[in-house]
């Protein structure tokens, strides 16, 4: 029953990502696309340039960054055994943003976020997040109550994001600007040497989390009965911390915060898959992150208009409404089992 779900959503992945490179403010026909991609000449010669200059990379991007966030999540979700943990909602973007904001403010001399090289922006990204992770980690130990736990990730996000306030009304006008324009979030200010280094930072956290999925599973029900199973446990922790933080991190750095995707989306999977077997669930939020990442930047594009919507307003309204029906769904549960 799961392969003919899988062959579904790799269709619709590969659907939605010639429908990204398709549309846009100049309509590109999806035969065209396909010429284009295959080395053949378009109708038109400017469409060439259209899709192999910007919407390629862009709509690589967004897959590479849905794949990303929705892997973190569902490692954090299962670490913490926490259904709202994910990179946005326990501070771990927050983290990243505040390390490049560091290097975008203190370099007072730049302009763009681009401008910070192709691996500066990603290693300053993914050390915020590391450091935010291993804080919230540390608190783990120290706090029973899941509830109170998100609360500490929120208010740690909280934090980061004063101390961002805080150098942000030291910096110079176009470094604000640039950085207030950076966290709207876009998969289309990658450039092809930046999508490189992404790739591979990426990668290896893809890579990290696959290598993770037996001890992902033994986790599921407690550090306790992880160790039991022969599990090392301080082993498997730090794998997932250094996995999330250089996903979450590589993606925040190139792309900004993204919200609601690392929350929604392994929710998502797993009300697709009917299992929670991470062999079937880590490839499966893969894919469910990609088309998801892809279907937000369709609709940020505003197809036909000149205009492009910040990429977090489209991820916020798809992913709030799936984490309200996890809480009434949790909630409803509780309530049954009262009775």
């Amino acid at each position: 029953m799961k392969q003919p779900v899988f062959l579904t959503l790799i269709l619709l992945a590969i659907v939605a990502f010639a429908m990204d490179m398709a549309t846009g403010s100049v309509a590109v026909p999806l035969r065209d696309v396909v010429r284009i991609l295959m080395g053949q000449p378009p109708m038109r010669a400017t469409w060439a340039t259209i899709v192999l200059t910007i919407r390629l990379p862009k709509a690589l991007t967004a897959a590479l960054a849905g794949a990303a966030l929705a892997t973190s999540g569902l490692q954090m979700q299962t670490l913490f055994r926490n259904p709202l943990a994910g990179p946005f909602v326990l501070g771990i973007s927050a983290g990243a943003s505040l390390g490049v904001a560091l290097v975008v403010v203190g370099a007072s001399a730049l302009t763009s976020i681009a401008v910070l090289g192709n691996a500066s922006a990603a290693l300053a990204a993914t050390l915020g997040a590391l450091s935010v992770m291993l804080l919230v980690l540390t608190v783990a130990h120290s706090v029973a109550s899941r509830s109170a736990l998100l609360i500490v990730g929120l208010m740690v996000g909280y934090t980061a994001g004063a101390l961002v306030s805080i150098l942000l009304y030291f910096a110079r006008a176009e470094d604000i600007q640039a950085y207030v324009i950076w966290t709207f979030g876009s998969f289309g200010g990658v450039t092809w040497p930046q999508l490189r280094v992404m790739t591979l930072a990426v990668g290896f956290g893809l890579l990290l989390a696959v290598a993770g999925i037996k001890p992902l599973d033994a986790l599921l029900l407690g550090e306790t009965y992880a160790s039991s199973m022969g599990v090392n446990v301080r082993r498997a922790r730090v794998l997932i911390i250094v996995s999330t933080a250089l996903l979450a991190g590589a993606v925040t750095a190139f792309c900004g915060p993204i919200a609601f995707l690392g929350v929604a989306v392994p929710h998502l999977a797993r009300g697709l898959m009917r299992t929670s077997s991470h062999r079937t669930l880590v490839p499966s939020v893969m894919l469910t992150g990609a088309l998801a990442a892809l279907l937000a930047d369709i609709l940020a594009s505003l197809p036909g208009q000149a205009a492009v919507l910040p990429l977090n307003a489209v991820t916020s309204l798809m992913g709030a409404p799936v984490v309200i029906w996890i809480i009434l769904r949790r909630q409803h549960t509780l309530s049954a089992e009262a009775l």
